[in-house]
């Protein structure tokens, strides 16, 4: 899908909260609040305020694939801590403000400079099995070559390939 410029997007910032038992709580500015675990195989099991709950996969190329209640939706990371979802139709950037390149982003945007971090990229609205294997095979690729021996077993949220500031952690 791209985007069309005379149609704003909605803007939904959220910040994290570590909490004692290594779980994270998203607060969301709509009001939504999450409860989010990474589990062994680098998923994230979440559940909300809603009644909601699913998990997030980084599928690779900064694809997160997310499954809420069985639907399936995709997000597409932005760097400085921007997601672009197209949820029910609306297109809808998430925000990190937890993370340095979030609020990077957002002194960019309000000097004025937010053409520096680039145009919208918006995610695909579906994906077949095969091209999701496809992101999985290079997003393995991506980090087998990048960790160069070091062990990245690790189940932390600071383990994420771009420094935390994504969306999916």
């Amino acid at each position: 899908m791209r985007y069309d410029p005379h149609q704003p997007y909605e803007v939904v910032r959220y910040r994290d909260e570590l909490l004692p038992d290594n779980s994270v709580r998203r607060i969301y500015s709509n009001g939504v609040t999450e409860w989010r675990r990474r589990l062994p195989d680098g998923t994230v099991a979440w559940q909300d305020s809603r009644g909601q709950q699913g998990s997030d996969e980084l599928l690779g190329e900064g694809i997160v694939k997310r499954i809420a209640n069985g639907r399936v939706l995709y997000g597409k990371e932005q760097g400085y801590g921007r997601t672009a979802w197209i949820i029910d139709g609306r297109p809808t950037v998430t925000v990190n403000e937890t993370s340095f390149g979030g609020r990077l982003g957002e002194v960019l945007a309000m000097i004025g400079l937010a053409g520096m971090m680039g145009a919208i990229v918006w995610p695909p609205l579906m994906l077949s099995p095969e091209e999701e294997e496809q992101l999985r095979a290079a997003a393995q690729q991506n980090l087998s070559s990048a960790s160069s021996g070091v062990d990245s077993s690790t189940s932390g949220w600071d383990s994420d390939s771009d420094g935390g500031d994504s969306d999916f952690g």
